[in-house]
């Protein structure tokens, strides 16, 4: 009897407990703030906390519709600041609109020092006690999995630092007669500060990648290749972006190479050129002396070969309707003016230009058939 799964991934930016108030100086109240006078700045500030929140409240009603609207069986999270925050958020807002029920909430504390981190939530209803367990390898060092290098030690990285820039989070699902292991992954971000920071962190995603290719082959010995495993996440890296009108631009290395070259597999190479991305940007292009726009994959969901190859075509989609409007939502259109993606974008209500949305990121799923084994 086939068992099929919908499997998620989605970098929720931001979903935190924490909240920092900074009066006077938040672009997000700006408007708002803009239509009321206050002769006392108490007054002000009291009223821009609480929109403030307001604003926040908007957010997170988009990212429920997103992850409601993916009606995902299992999702891998990103950018989560807590098990409580994760667990209280899918009570308050995810279970209010959505069909599933979610349960089985996991997130260990990993190594990012503003405390984002990585969570696990599936169906309640799909999984009992016992079929559920959970592995951080947030210790795991450059020097253990074997990948410390020469690029490396020339960043000041020495062996016995910690790989992964925030964990891998090892997930296994056992049922009826199966077994489907997740790493999800989210790793080392492109943003250092510098126009550089893609080429200078590199080497650090690389090793990463190597290193979650590394616990595969531990884990599952030279049977590696027949057995039920993901690697899924915000991998912060991408081979090629869609230019003008989706045609594919080689952007060179991408940090992410191990988990391709003879290893795991990316399904989403079977959509169409347009459809892969979920992620955009816009940069200056000091060589064309012009504003750049670029689609670009920097989530995946990657099959084992076994899993592959029973599913060699699988539905994926990309919630996108939580996006800003300043995302083009077809690479293809390249009319990128205001009124062009009012009507014709499909957006959730109240989201912005900029900002309020869902997330940066596109929640992305997967439908699989789970081989017995």
């Amino acid at each position: 009897m086939a068992m099929r799964l919908r499997v998620g991934t989605f970098n929720v930016e931001n979903l935190l407990t924490r909240h920092r108030f900074e009066p006077g100086g938040r672009t997000e109240t700006a408007a708002a703030m803009s239509l009321f006078h206050f002769p006392r700045s108490d007054e002000r500030d009291a009223v821009e906390r609480s929109l403030a929140v307001a604003l926040e409240d908007d957010k997170r009603q988009m990212t429920a519709l997103a992850i409601a609207e993916a009606q995902a069986d299992l999702w891998m999270l990103q950018e989560v600041d807590s098990l409580a925050s994760l667990q209280a958020f899918f009570a308050n807002y995810v279970h209010r609109i959505a069909d599933h029920r979610y349960g089985h909430f996991t997130l260990i504390d990993g190594n990012d020092r503003r405390n984002i981190d990585i969570g696990f939530a599936a169906r309640r209803d799909l999984f009992g006690s016992g079929q559920v367990t959970v592995r951080s390898h947030k210790d795991l060092t450059f020097d253990e999995a074997g990948v410390h290098d020469r690029e490396l030690a020339m960043l000041g990285i020495g062996p016995h630092g910690k790989v992964f820039a925030r964990d891998c989070l090892e997930v296994e699902l056992t049922f009826d007669g199966r077994r489907l292991s997740l790493f999800g992954c989210h790793f080392k971000s492109m943003n250092n500060g510098r126009e550089d920071g893609r080429e200078l962190t590199l080497p650090v995603r690389r090793a990463e990648a190597r290193a979650v290719k590394w616990l595969i082959q531990q884990r599952f010995g030279g049977g590696w290749r027949e057995t039920n495993w993901i690697v899924l996440g915000d991998l912060n890296g991408y081979r090629y972006g869609l230019g003008p009108r989706a045609e594919p631009v080689d952007e060179g290395a991408s940090g992410i190479e191990p988990l391709l070259d003879d290893f795991a597999v990316d399904p989403m190479k079977t959509l169409p050129a347009h459809e892969r991305w979920t992620h955009f940007r816009r940069y200056w292009s000091d060589s064309q002396e012009k504003l750049i726009d670029s689609h670009m994959p920097l989530d995946y969901i990657l099959l084992s070969p076994a899993l592959a190859a029973v599913n060699p075509k699988p539905a994926m989609q990309m919630i996108r309707r939580g996006l800003p409007y300043r995302v083009p939502l077809d690479p293809r259109e390249p009319d990128r003016s205001m009124a062009r993606l009012a009507t014709c974008a499909d957006r959730y209500p109240r989201v912005g230009w900029d900002r309020p949305k869902a997330s940066d990121h596109c929640p992305l799923t997967i439908d699989l058939e789970i081989p017995a084994g």
